[in-house]
């Protein structure tokens, strides 16, 4: 898995890219959690995302935020975030030009980045949520949600309730023309301990459906 840098709005980008070997293939971008509690791409969820789609033959692109890791810049309360996830994803479509489609998936600070990056970029036509903190984020941009996705948390997760993400749920089904998946996982705090495993395999479920993989309903 090479690693890459690529330039963003405030300077050097880190990240990790797993490229096709299938022209055409589309591309995935994931997410990392808050950069000032800890997260970067090296985050468990995301390294086990990032496989998850490069084992379905996916472009797969993680990389670290502004002022995480080796990336430069420093922390900019979303907003420089977006932009970096932005830049990531035309330096994905610069190196993959035949690549027709995009997936976002993100865990967390990485899901609120995640959905405001689909909302700018058509080709997006997918994406997963991971314990979007819909209680500390302002969700209503989503207005309406342009892409069919998978938001997935758990019920014993404090950071983000159940309850402001299953508000946040139901807002979005109501849009038409979009399908939207819950999968909530017992027992599963906001960083999934003891239970990334059954996280992945929701996720993994999830996205063999939508690329007709499996004959799932």
């Amino acid at each position: 898995m090479p690693e890459v840098t690529f330039t963003g709005p405030a300077g050097r980008i880190e990240g990790r890219f797993q490229p096709s070997k299938q022209r055409g293939a589309p591309i995935a971008i994931v997410l990392h959690p808050h950069p000032q509690f800890g997260g970067t791409m090296n985050n468990k969820i995301v390294y086990d995302l990032f496989y998850a789609f490069a084992q379905r033959g996916f472009s797969a692109l993680r990389f670290n935020f502004r002022g995480v890791g080796r990336s430069q810049g420093s922390f900019d309360h979303g907003a420089g975030e977006l932009s970096d996830a932005a830049a990531a994803l035309d330096w994905a479509q610069t190196v993959t030009p035949e690549a027709k489609a995009c997936w976002i998936a993100g865990v967390s600070f990485g899901a609120w980045i995640g959905m405001q990056l689909l909302m700018r970029r058509p080709e997006v036509e997918g994406f997963i949520s991971v314990a979007p903190p819909a209680n500390r984020f302002d969700f209503s941009f989503l207005a309406p949600c342009p892409s069919s996705g998978l938001i997935v948390h758990g019920d014993s997760d404090r950071v983000a309730p159940l309850k402001d993400v299953e508000t946040l749920v139901s807002k979005l089904k109501t849009q038409r023309g979009i399908v939207i998946e819950q999968n909530v996982i017992e027992g599963a705090n906001h960083f999934f301990d003891n239970k990334t495993e059954e996280l992945i395999t929701a996720c993994s479920t999830y996205l063999d459906k939508r690329l007709g993989l499996t004959d799932a309903a």
